[in-house]
């Protein structure tokens, strides 16, 4: 409803008002620290970074307007036929039986907007009433009859969702539901598949760690869906496909571990040779109708969470959807929030005569994904950054010629934080930076030439992107060195190698090695080799790594890719603990501990570990005395099984919650000493 005009007078004072408010700040002396570690590096930004869903029942899939809109995006992927329409459409005649397809949306219309956006397509092949003939056939209209080079197909879309696990959504004509008949199927349909074109890339549908139904194991099956798709289907394998729709903002700190359990998984069951199998987030959206799905909370979201996965090395997120459909609309900081979980507006209506825009408008998560692409370009490198302010995120890139791009979100809805920013391993040009800005209600990212590399205002609820210059461009460095691996890691050492740095105008002097620790690093070894065994690592601990290259001149090379890798515990202690799941349903499970004695006989025993996340906690335990402190877990022997006489064996149980990545104690003293973990 329009509001009433004010009279001159009160607009004026209005004005003069605002104007004279002061600016809501943190702290007026002490600005939000911002750390950017040049030498910290991550994962680089693939060709495939951002990418969206395109859906056959949305009309205006093949239209230019649409195209023109994601390439201006920095859309370098798009998704095909649509979700869980996927298990129902057939491509050879442009159906899907039970559901509606919207004219001018078929696999032609579909790659003529794919290649007018400058994007690769992603190929959904029907697993759920389709086979892998129709498959195999897809293959040869669209690489061989038709030239289109889609490199890579997915098969099937949530087929978890079938019914196996209770819940069914996805399409599953299959008299057999279980995750070993996928996997029997991806087998068929990788082999057909890659008959027809063998240079194609497979990918294989699993659950998300933490997110229904991960971790449950139905009646009859010998593990939960992805220990079972993965034992079957891995060597047939390129990729595997996760979904995630976190239904909150603030739950990118969950992707570290989210990823890595994934690798985990990837590494135990899927055979020699898994380290080609790549990680595709093929659905992502926050996920939160009421809270922001189309203002700016919901595009900070997005933000964070598409560049904090690719710094994890996942090779592309894909939102859902590029137009979705009007869901509930509430007032959200300000603006209208339609619930739709597009990018852009369908330009549809609630029953109650809400409308949104008109359509192809963009949504605040499409200004969100095109900062992402600005900010993180093909060939980039991530590298560590952090903020002491929970309101304020920092990510950071590197990019071949010597920039770096640091991307500041500001989630406060009231407050602007004045930041300081340091580089490490870096010097800033002096001069004015290039700075990109999206602001709460702002309809485009603006761009400028402003202050400094090493201060800036976040306006509140905004996106900001600094470009950078380094202060000199020194020529004649050694190049970066090789990938790095890992062998003999014991608890407390490892031994890194990697290939050797390209030398520039003077020869390498040495490597040091470098140990990540969040956003800061320090060197725990230097060589004038290839290898070298760090130790004084700490027990039961994810490390990540680089190596960089010095000269005789003091030039240094940019760094290795990272190299992550988990240290044990003891190979021998006077105790061994081993750690059991009997049973878990996907928000906690319980927890078996056996405790055995391996030295001389103890009278009274105190255990004691640490939940490795916030996000864990004890809810209950047996058979011993069990407490908790903060994240600490103490463990007391109860009167009746206090003494444990050499080569004895305690076992006690808990159950353990979880609301996020469900990583499981690896450490574990017992009267202080710490256990050998079996």
């Amino acid at each position: 409803m329009p509001r009433p005009l004010l009279r001159a007078a009160s607009a004026v004072l209005l004005t003069l008002a605002v104007l004279q408010a002061p600016t809501a700040y943190a702290d007026e002396t002490a600005p939000v620290a911002v750390t950017v570690n040049a030498r910290a590096a991550l994962a680089s930004v693939p060709e495939t970074a951002v990418g969206a869903n395109h859906a056959i029942w949305d009309s205006r899939l093949g239209t230019d307007e649409t195209a023109d809109l994601l390439k201006d995006a920095g859309v370098k992927l798009l998704r095909y036929p649509g979700g869980s329409y996927s298990d129902i459409y057939h491509w050879a005649d442009h159906t899907a039986p039970g559901g509606y397809v919207a004219p001018d949306t078929d696999f032609d219309t579909f790659m003529r907007g794919v290649r007018r956006t400058g994007a690769q397509p992603m190929v959904t092949a029907n697993y759920g009433t389709g086979t892998a003939e129709e498959a195999a056939a897809w293959v040869r209209r669209a690489n061989v009859t038709k030239g289109y080079g889609v490199r890579y197909w997915e098969i099937g879309n949530e087929n978890y969702g079938n019914g196996r696990y209770g819940a069914a959504w996805e399409a599953d004509d299959h008299a057999d539901k279980s995750p070993a008949e996928y996997a029997r199927n991806v087998v068929a349909y990788s082999d057909a598949m890659k008959a027809v074109d063998p240079t194609i890339k497979i990918g294989a549908v699993l659950t998300t760690p933490a997110n229904w139904p991960d971790a449950l194991v139905a009646d009859g099956d010998a593990g939960s869906w992805n220990e079972v798709v993965l034992s079957t289907a891995g060597p047939k394998i390129d990729f595997v496909i996760l979904h995630w729709y976190p239904g909150a903002f603030d739950r990118a700190a969950q992707v570290p571990d989210m990823i890595q359990l994934v690798r985990k998984q990837i590494a135990k069951h899927a055979g020699a040779g898994s380290e080609r199998i790549g990680i595709a987030m093929t659905e992502f959206n926050t996920g939160s109708s009421d809270r922001g799905a189309t203002t700016q909370p919901g595009a900070l979201a997005a933000a964070d969470a598409y560049a904090t996965l690719l710094a994890n090395g996942v090779f592309t997120v894909d939102w859902w959807n590029v137009h979705n459909g009007i869901g509930k609309v509430t007032e959200v900081e300000g603006h209208t929030d339609y619930g739709d979980f597009g990018l852009l507006s369908s330009g549809t209506c609630t029953d109650g005569g809400v409308c949104e825009p008109a359509a192809n408008t963009p949504f605040a998560p499409y200004h969100a994904l095109q900062m992402v692409s600005r900010f993180a370009r093909p060939g980039d490198r991530f590298i560590r950054a952090a903020t002491d302010q929970a309101k304020v995120t920092a990510h950071a890139v590197r990019r071949p010629d010597g920039a770096l791009a640091v991307m500041l979100i500001n989630t406060s809805s009231d407050t602007s934080y004045p930041v300081a920013i340091d580089y490490s391993g870096f010097s800033p040009a002096s001069g004015a930076p290039t700075v990109l800005t999206h602001t709460n209600g702002a309809t485009g990212i603006t761009t400028s030439a402003t202050g400094d590399a090493t201060s800036r205002t976040l306006p509140p609820l905004s996106l900001t992107t600094i470009i950078v210059r380094p202060a000199s461009a020194q020529a004649g460095l050694p190049g970066a060195p090789g990938q790095p691996a890992v062998s003999g890691v014991t608890d407390r050492a490892a031994t890194i190698s990697w290939p050797a740095a390209s030398a520039g105008t003077r020869p390498i002097a040495k490597y040091e090695v470098r140990l990540q620790n969040g956003a800061v690093s320090e060197q725990i070894g230097e060589t004038a080799g290839t290898s070298l065994t760090v130790r004084n690592l700490k027990p039961g601990t994810r490390h990540t790594v680089n190596v960089i290259a010095r000269d005789g001149g003091g030039g240094v090379s940019p760094p290795s890719a990272p190299l992550t890798f988990t240290t044990g515990t003891p190979a021998s202690s006077p105790c061994s603990v081993r750690l059991t799941k009997q049973s878990d349903w996907g928000s906690g499970y319980v927890g078996s501990i056996d405790i055995t004695n391996n030295g001389a006989p103890v009278n009274g025993w105190t255990l004691t570990f640490g939940w490795p996340r916030a996000w864990q906690s004890l809810g209950s335990g047996w058979s011993a005395v069990w407490t908790q402190n903060g994240q600490d877990v103490k463990v007391v022997n109860e009167p009746g099984n206090g003494s444990l006489a050499t080569g004895a064996t305690a076992t006690i149980g808990y159950v353990g919650n979880y609301s996020g990545p469900n990583v499981l104690p690896e450490v574990f003293t017992l009267n202080g000493t710490v256990c050998t973990t079996r």
